[in-house]
């Protein structure tokens, strides 16, 4: 993908914003007990979706795939759509928005907390 390519600038810079978390920080979660089941709806093992986010989290802006903006656009409407009905009393909607990258509860976290 060409680094001055408008829209993957736009969906870069929303993926960095939606995700929080660092690439170690998001591996470390997927490899605990407590992630569970996957978040986003794909066919896909969770695991080897996770693992592509944590990739992303590591790659420059220049060397991204077209598959890696999709991945981008999804994480992005998927933490959106979560952000926009916080429940943190919810263990497992904190749990859902952490197995793609972004932590309800940090400070920088966004909409959820309003």
């Amino acid at each position: 993908m060409a680094a001055s390519d408008p829209e993957v600038d736009r969906v870069w810079d929303e993926f960095h914003a939606s995700v929080n978390m660092s690439g170690p920080e998001l591996r470390r979660w997927l490899l605990t007990d407590a992630s569970g089941e996957e978040a986003l709806p794909t066919d896909g093992d969770v695991s080897a979706e996770g693992e592509h986010i944590v990739r992303l989290l590591d790659k420059r802006k220049t060397d991204v795939t077209s598959s890696d903006v999709e991945l981008m656009e999804r994480v992005i409407r998927f933490v959106q759509d979560e952000l926009a009905r916080p429940r943190r009393e919810d263990d497992e909607w904190r749990r859902r928005l952490m197995r793609v990258g972004h932590d309800p509860l940090s400070p920088d976290s966004g909409p959820a907390d309003v």
